[in-house]
Order: structure tokens, then sequence, then C-alpha cells
């Protein structure tokens, strides 16, 4: 029983959840941090970056500054949440689907790298090494998630060479 559930799993699947292990409590507390203390929140480092390029390029109030952390906090609490939805149905008892948490990493990656990526060209124009330190590393752990996806969904129910009928045969 053992040998077949680790046999059944993807690469994806295993990244993918690696990457929930880190993003989950990564933002959901850089998140909190804004919806606790508003302004104190913005300038930690996770949410520095963006923060200072918007209230420098549009020149924001302070209610307009916390107005945009708050559409910062939706957008992270949005990636946690499809991350979350991931891990609960790949590792949900009775299994199902072998891929079937595989929409809500899409999502994950998606949304999670359109947030990181802006966030880190956001503090590169404002020159905050730290955050875009950051950032870049998020970045390219979602978009090598989103590239290994692509690349693992197309074997996706492709049989291997020892799951052929007896009867085929194999063109080389």
């Amino acid at each position: 029983m053992a040998q077949a559930t680790a046999q059944s799993w993807r690469i994806t699947t295993v990244n993918g959840l690696l990457l929930a292990l880190y993003f989950v409590p990564a933002w959901t507390i850089a998140a909190f941090k804004i919806v606790v203390f508003p302004i104190r929140g913005i300038y930690e480092r996770a949410n520095i970056g963006p923060t200072l390029f918007v209230n420098d390029t549009f020149q924001l109030s302070t209610l307009g500054t916390v107005r945009f952390a708050w559409l910062l906090v939706l957008a992270k609490f949005v990636v946690v949440a499809y991350f979350l939805l991931f891990a609960v149905l790949t590792l949900r008892p009775g299994g199902g689907r072998r891929a079937a948490g595989d929409e809500a990493l899409a999502l994950a990656l998606l949304f999670g790298g359109i947030v990181s990526v802006a966030s880190m060209l956001a503090a590169s124009s404002v020159g905050e090494v730290a955050a875009l330190r950051l950032h870049a590393t998020e970045s390219l752990m979602l978009l090598g998630g989103f590239a290994l996806l692509a690349i693992d969904s197309q074997s996706y129910g492709v049989r291997r060479r020892d799951e052929a009928p007896a009867g085929a045969t194999v063109a080389a």
C-alpha cells in the first residue's frame, strides 16, 4: 500500500507540496502583519517593495497606502487559499484522481508568480535590495514550479514501457 502510494506521486505533486509548505506560512504571516498593523506591516521586507513603488509613483495618502496594502493582502490570501486547496486535494484520504489538485496548483503558481514578479520589479525600481532578493527567490521558485507543472502534465496518462499491453509493439 505504501509503495503504491509512493509510486503514484509525481514530481509536480511533491514540488507543489514543498512550495505550499513555504508559501502558506510565509505569505500568511506577511499578510497578517498588514491586517493587524497596516502601517507597520507594509514596511516589512515582504511588503515594502510594492508599497514604496505605488506610494512613490502615485503619491498616495496614508489611507490610499493602506488600501493598496489591503489589495496586496487579498492577493496573497488568494494564492495561499489555492495552495491550501491543492494540499487538501492531494493529501485527502481515499485519493481520487492522481492529479486532482493540479488546477489549484496551476492557479496558485500563476497568481503567486504574478504577485512575486511584480513585487520584484517594484523592489528593483525603488532600490530595496533585501526585498529584491526575497522576491527574486520566490519568483524563481514559482516559475520553476510552473515550468515543471507544464512539462510533467504533458506526460500524465502516458503508459510506461513496462505497462504496455503484451500484444502491442513499440515503434522505435
